[in-house]
């Protein structure tokens, strides 16, 4: 039997429109690797556990949102975009509602929104993720 040394995880671009203006929820890791950066919400998927229920749990662990849908957007699998082992990472969209006011907890120490124009640096492969997320937003 073949074990594989590759992780699984999900990571969420939720955004939410205010006159206009796109803001992306983000939370300030609790942990390392990237303590205090800032992060899409997200983490590992269970070994028993959907995609999408996986990205759903997350991000309700760490900022206490609840979204209706989120969609799957692409798998981010570049060979070091995580420090500590591979990592594959499949990302979702959703959108949150005007009123959602995030809740920092579990690894997240802190969450926010950030106007998608005045993005704090980011960890990991992040930037991409999001860039990928607004581009795909734009052709639609």
């Amino acid at each position: 039997m073949r074990h594989s040394k590759i992780f699984m995880a999900v990571d969420a671009v939720i955004l939410k429109t205010i006159n206009k203006t796109q803001y992306l929820l983000l939370i300030k890791r609790r942990n390392e690797p990237y303590q205090n950066d800032w992060a899409l919400p997200g983490g590992f998927v269970e070994e028993d556990e959907d995609l999408e229920e996986a990205a759903v749990r997350e991000l309700y662990e760490e900022t206490q949102i609840k979204v209706h849908e989120l969609v799957q957007l692409k798998a981010f699998g570049k060979p070091d975009r995580d420090p500590r082992n591979r990592v594959v990472s499949i990302a979702y969209l959703g959108f949150a509602a005007i009123d959602a006011e995030p809740i920092a907890a579990d690894d997240a120490k802190a969450a926010e929104w950030f106007s998608v124009k005045e993005l704090p640096n980011l960890a990991f492969d992040h930037e991409e993720i999001i860039k990928f997320a607004l581009q795909k937003i734009s052709n639609t």
